[in-house]
């Protein structure tokens, strides 16, 4: 076998609460093509001009909320489930973010300080879905670095993992602890994109959002289709924890600008569903491997707020699988199959 490091890329977050620290930030995630893709121009006025210096305090202040003393609760998982895998494996393992610190050159150099002579990099996207405002702009941008630093050593990347058996079970046994009380329905709340890049995705032009039932329908488009695959994890889950159809949901969160995304929305939903005598409620959040933001702040309290008090009785939130040993064992299983292929 060639000589190997794997390197885990999740997201990013800010290197603190402070608001130049959360505007450095959006910036750099904002102002990714594959994120908002207007043209350069309008993108430029629209991130530096409005949104950012609008919502950076807003966001400094969430950010507070959800903060742990050991920093970013995200990178404090992502590390902490670099340390479970490495525990698990000979091989080198680092950690990037997409955005923010450690970035892919950091990643690169800490690898080859491990294992000068390395052959080949296993790229593992911690996003189980693809999209282009996730899996593909991390790839794109892992592979971007590697090319300007001209280094020697392959890559090869774990592609989406949404439907691997091995995956599903992690999901369905990290979740079955929270479905042993009574509860009324369980809603999967995946992050939302926009339906143009759904659209934009669509090798064929002619399948996604344009066929009736074309999540089930078999098409080349698949592959790079967001909302098939979060469909299908929803699926496989729900059958593999033995749920009736009745008793889940699935809806889209975190929705950012005017333009059409993923419907339902999580927030439009949450406080209609006790109406809808559902008062009984749990969330997970499958879109995420690791807790951050958006599922600590966004659904863990500020959904479940807005749950409780449109009438809701319960409300219970399913943290992601963070470092859970099944999720560190599906990792390298996933590992070990990008590597034999």
């Amino acid at each position: 076998m060639r000589k190997t490091g794997i390197i885990l890329m999740n997201l990013g977050s800010p290197d603190s609460t402070e608001v130049k620290d959360v505007r450095r930030y959006l910036d750099e995630f904002l102002m990714d093509e594959r994120v908002i893709d207007k043209p350069w121009l309008l993108r430029f006025l629209l991130i530096k001009g409005i949104i950012v210096p609008f919502r950076a305090p807003k966001s400094a202040e969430a950010y507070k909320t959800i903060w742990w003393k050991e920093g970013s609760p995200l990178i404090v998982l992502s590390k902490q489930l670099q340390d479970a895998l490495q525990q698990q494996t000979e091989l080198p393992v680092e950690l990037s973010m997409r955005y923010g610190n450690p970035n892919p050159e950091a990643a690169y150099e800490a690898l080859l300080k491990r294992m000068p002579d390395v052959e080949e990099v296993i790229l593992v996207p911690l996003y189980p879905h693809y999209a282009m405002s996730s899996f593909e702009t991390a790839v794109e941008h892992m592979k971007a670095a590697h090319k300007k630093k001209n280094y020697s050593f392959g890559i090869k990347v774990v592609p989406p993992f949404y439907k691997h058996p091995s995956y599903i079970n992690a999901l369905a046994e990290s979740m079955r602890p929270y479905l042993q009380e009574h509860f009324d329905q369980l809603l999967f709340s995946y992050h939302g994109i926009p339906e143009r890049h759904v659209l934009k995705s669509d090798p064929t032009k002619k399948h996604c959002m344009q066929v009736e039932n074309c999540c089930f329908k078999s098409s080349p488009s698949h592959p790079t289709c967001y909302r098939h695959q979060v469909t299908i994890t929803s699926e496989l889950v729900a059958k593999k924890l033995g749920l009736k159809k009745d008793q889940w949901q699935q809806s889209y969160q975190s929705r950012l600008g005017r333009d059409p995304w993923l419907l339902p929305n999580t927030q439009v939903r949450l406080p209609q569903l006790p109406d809808e005598n559902i008062k009984k409620l749990v969330v997970v959040c499958p879109s995420f491997v690791s807790d951050c933001l958006e599922t600590l702040e966004e659904i863990e309290i500020r959904g479940k707020e807005e749950f409780l008090q449109a009438g809701g009785e319960t409300y219970t939130y399913i943290p992601c699988m963070n470092t859970n040993g099944i999720w560190v064992d599906t990792l390298l299983q996933l590992i070990e199959e990008t590597r034999q292929a």
